[in-house]
């Protein structure tokens, strides 16, 4: 599916990028308030977040059988 293939490759430019903002915030931030700030990072820019509505959104413009049509 198009739309799927284009989630993966979005998917792991994001990963990278999370990856790189943790890595400032754990820099910054005393130990607690990093472990706070990563749950609620990831809650929201991951499966829960983001990630879901990205999916979504290219599952839906792709259609059901990946060629824009349903």
């Amino acid at each position: 599916m198009v739309g799927l293939n284009q989630f993966h490759v979005i998917k792991d430019l994001l990963n990278a990028r999370k990856s790189r903002v943790l890595t400032i915030a754990q820099s910054s931030l005393p130990e607690h308030q990093f472990q706070a700030f990563k749950k609620l990072y990831l809650d929201e820019m991951g499966e829960r977040g983001f990630e879901r509505e990205l999916k979504q959104l290219l599952e839906k413009q792709h259609g059901m059988d990946g060629n824009g049509r349903e």
